[in-house]
């Protein structure tokens, strides 16, 4: 059994791990950790979890986490950085849901995050989440930067083309909507149900933090620097991601639904939909899968990809299992092989 703690399960990303981790056959949860709820049983904030967990939270505590085998945070960004040290001191292996390792360039990350970086010695030893493309280095992970959900759904859409030079590097377009989930469980009038319910609007067009890890990770897999226009959504929905991607296809002669059918034949948590095929979002829900779709509209240089995910699974908590999974020499698919919930 893998013995594991959580830091930080109070918010939508925390609770949705504590799903999954518990219904996962070799995870033993240990200790759950919040200063604001320390003493309240965690089956009282999350009553969907009654009967299923009787621990209640703690004090963080590094040696009640060190004797642990994996440490996930579901912490606000920065938090991680002034604990991770510590437990990896211990010996302990360290997921993070944050964005505080995502980005490799210090300076790029406090631009965007607002605040200095805690534990930039760290930044070069993590390994990047994104099973698709680092499945080999997250095997020998001591710190894996999970990443976020736009990120996920962008960089997984436009891979087979990136990876094969048959795009415009320097044109993309993602348009990305997201449920108000991915806003987090925090008291703010753009959350409130009367401001989100019938409506659709755009937000952070002008720059959105999740813009330097997006195009960070596809200049990994281009190989070459890229140019990303991402303009970020909010739907009317609890949960959920569906972005519409663009680029300027280079070679008009590739075949791009088999492009992507061999891509992604041997993912367990990519499903590329039939020709012709539009991915819904409900078809994802509280699953940890992604699918896709490739067009060509009009037979023209354009190609449209359509990606839809479930933006606390495989954009976050689930994504998380999946490199456990990996990081523990166990069945990628293992806790993670529900089907999506419907209607």
């Amino acid at each position: 059994m893998i013995n594991v703690g959580i830091v930080g399960a109070t918010g939508y990303t925390g609770v949705e791990l504590l799903r999954l981790l518990l219904g996962h056959p070799q995870v033993a949860l240990k200790v759950i950790t919040s200063r604001s709820e320390a003493g309240k049983p965690v089956a009282d904030l999350f009553p969907n979890l009654r009967g299923h967990l009787d621990l209640a939270f703690s004090e963080p505590d590094v040696d009640s986490l060190a004797t642990c085998d994996v440490v996930f945070f579901a912490t606000p960004h920065g938090v991680a950085q002034s604990q991770v040290p510590d437990l990896l001191a211990r010996g302990v292996r360290v997921i993070d849901l944050s964005a505080d390792f995502r980005i490799r360039d210090i300076a790029i990350w406090e631009k965007w995050y607002g605040q200095p970086h805690g534990s930039p010695e760290l930044v070069a030893d993590a390994v990047y989440g994104l099973p698709e493309v680092n499945r080999e280095a997250i095997r020998g992970a001591r710190l894996i930067a999970c990443p976020g959900c736009y990120p996920t759904s962008v960089q997984l859409g436009f891979l087979p083309l990136l990876e094969k030079g048959l795009v415009d590097p320097h044109d993309l377009i993602a348009n990305a909507a997201s449920g108000a989930t991915g806003a987090g469980r925090q008291a703010k009038v753009d959350n409130l149900f009367t401001e989100v319910s019938d409506n659709f609007k755009a937000y952070g067009v002008g720059g959105h933090r999740h813009l330097p890890e997006i195009e960070q990770g596809l200049a990994d897999i281009a190989g070459r620097d890229v140019k990303v226009t991402f303009v970020p959504h909010l739907l009317p929905i609890n949960r959920g991601i569906h972005s519409t991607l663009y680029a300027t296809l280079l070679d008009s002669s590739v075949d791009l639904q088999a492009l992507y059918e061999e891509r992604f034949a041997n993912e367990p948590f990519v499903d590329v939909m039939p020709a012709g095929s539009l991915p819904q979002v409900r078809s994802v829900r509280g699953s940890n899968m992604c699918r896709i779709s490739v067009f060509r509209p009009q037979g023209r240089d354009k190609v449209v990809i359509l990606v839809a995910e479930d933006n606390l699974v495989k954009g976050a908590s689930g994504q998380g299992v999946q490199s456990m999974n990996i990081l523990f020499d166990l069945p990628e698919t293992l806790g993670l092989d529900s089907p999506a919930l419907l209607p």
